[in-house]
C-alpha cells in the first residue's frame, strides 16, 4: 500500500470512527433509565395517595415518607400491594428519584417550548419545554423509543386528550407501552384532565392530579407531594429494563432563611440541616405562623445534575414527629451562597394534609454546601 493509499485508508477509518461516535452519542442521548423497584408501582406518592372515586389500579400503590393511602380498599380497587410508609415504598421513591435525575440529564434533541403537543407526530427522542407544557387533542408517537419529555414546570392535558402509538390508542387494563419506554419528567406538578387517555411513566417533582375518567398505561409518581385519583384506570406498564442510574454520594449541609409565605413576602423562616451518612437532622422555624420542625432525615438523593456532572438539586426527606413527615429540595450554586435555594413540604403522616408547603426559593443570610 503506497503513501496515498495509506492516507486514504486512514481518512476512511477516521470518518467511520466519527460516524460511530456520533451514533454512540445519539444512542446515549436517548437512553431509558431503569425504574428499579418502582417499576412494580402504578401509583407512588410522597406525602399521600388519595382516591375519591371508583378507580381500578393494576400494580402496587405506595407512599413514602408519608404513610397515608386513602380510598383503598373501599372506593378504589388495587390489584397489587399497598405499601404505606414502609421500607419497600421508601426504596421505590429512591429508585424513582434516580430515574428522574437520569431523565433530566439527557441532552435535549428537540425544544418544543411554547408549543402544544396536540396534533404532533413525534419519533424517538428527548423533547424539552423550558416551562409548562400542554396537550390538547392527540399526540401520536412513532418508532421504537425511547420517548423522553423534560418539562420545566407543569404538564396539563385537556379534556379528552390522547397519547397514542402509531395511531393506535391503548386499551385500559392492557399494557401496550413498548420497550424501552415513554417517560415524562415534570419540574413541578401534572394535571391529567377529564377523560385523558395517557401513556408513559409520569414522574413529577411535586404532585399529580388525575381527574375523573382519565386512564393511564404506565405509572403516576410524585417525588415530594401527593397523588390524587378520581375514577381512573391505571396500569403499571413500565419496563423493568433500561440503564440503572447511579445513586451517587453526597452530603449536604446548610442554613439560612427564606421569605414566607411567598418568595417576595416580608416574613421569614429560618432553617439548618445536615444530611449525610452519619448526621441526619433538619431544624426549621417559620417565624410568621410559629411552626417549628425538628426532623430526622432518612433519604437523600440527587435529582438533577449540572452539565459537568456535579449535583445541582438534592432531595432529602424524613420524619418530624408522631404525625409529621417532610421533604426538602436544595440547590448549591457556589460561594458566597447568595443564589442557593431551599424548599420544604411538611405533611401529616396519617392524613397527608399539608402543614407547610414552600416551593424552592433563593435563601438569604446563609449558605448551602454539597460535600462530594
Amino acid at each position: 500500500m503506497n503513501h496515498r493509499q495509506n492516507y486514504l485508508w486512514l481518512s476512511f477509518l477516521a470518518f467511520v470512527a466519527l460516524l460511530s461516535l456520533g451514533s454512540f452519542n445519539a444512542a446515549l442521548a436517548q437512553s431509558a433509565p431503569s425504574l428499579g423497584t418502582a417499576s412494580a408501582y402504578a401509583v407512588l406518592g410522597s406525602s399521600t395517595v388519595t382516591c375519591t372515586g371508583g378507580s381500578i389500579i393494576t400494580g402496587d400503590v405506595g407512599v413514602s415518607p408519608g404513610s397515608a393511602i386513602t380510598g383503598f380498599p373501599g372506593l378504589c380497587t388495587d390489584n397489587g400491594s399497598l405499601e404505606a410508609g414502609n421500607a419497600a415504598a421508601l426504596q421505590a421513591q429512591k429508585d424513582a428519584a434516580l430515574a428522574y435525575a437520569f431523565l433530566l440529564a439527557e441532552p435535549c434533541t428537540n425544544n418544543l417550548s411554547g408549543q402544544d403537543l396536540g396534533g404532533m407526530t413525534l419519533g424517538s427522542g428527548v423533547y424539552c419545554f423550558s416551562s409548562s407544557a400542554e396537550l390538547t387533542g392527540t399526540l401520536n408517537l412513532t418508532g421504537s423509543g425511547p420517548w423522553i419529555f423534560q418539562i420545566g414546570s407543569t404538564l396539563t392535558t385537556a379534556t379528552g386528550a390522547i397519547v397514542e402509538f402509531d395511531g393506535v390508542k391503548f386499551t385500559p387494563g392492557v399494557c401496550s407501552s413498548p420497550v424501552p419506554g415513554l417517560f415524562w419528567a415534570i419540574g413541578s406538578s401534572a394535571t391529567l384532565g377529564t377523560g385523558t387517555q395517557f401513556q408513559g411513566t409520569l414522574i413529577s417533582l411535586i404532585s399529580d392530579t388525575v381527574v375523573t375518567g382519565t386512564n393511564v398505561s404506565g405509572g403516576v409518581f410524585a417525588l415530594t407531594g401527593a397523588v390524587t385519583l378520581d375514577n381512573n384506570t391505571i396500569d403499571a406498564c413500565a419496563s423493568s429494563g433500561g440503564i440503572t442510574p447511579s445513586a451517587g454520594t453526597v452530603k449536604v449541609t446548610g442554613g439560612g432563611q427564606i421569605q414566607v409565605p411567598d418568595p417576595t413576602s416580608p416574613g421569614t423562616a429560618t432553617f439548618g440541616f445536615t444530611a449525610g451518612p452519619n448526621d441526619r437532622h433538619l431544624n426549621y422555624v417559620n417565624h410568621v405562623n410559629g411552626l417549628h420542625i425538628d426532623g430526622l432525615v432518612n433519604n437523600i438523593v440527587v435529582i438533577a445534575y449540572n452539565p459537568d456532572g456535579t449535583p445541582l438539586t438534592v432531595l432529602f426527606s424524613g420524619t418530624c414527629g408522631v404525625d409529621c413527615v417532610f421533604t426538602a429540595t436544595v440547590q448549591d450554586h457556589g460561594q458566597p451562597g447568595t443564589s442557593d435555594q431551599f424548599g420544604i413540604t411538611v405533611t401529616s403522616a396519617t392524613t397527608g394534609a399539608p402543614i407547610e408547603v414552600r416551593s424552592m426559593r433563593v435563601i438569604s443570610h446563609g449558605n448551602i454546601k454539597f460535600h462530594l
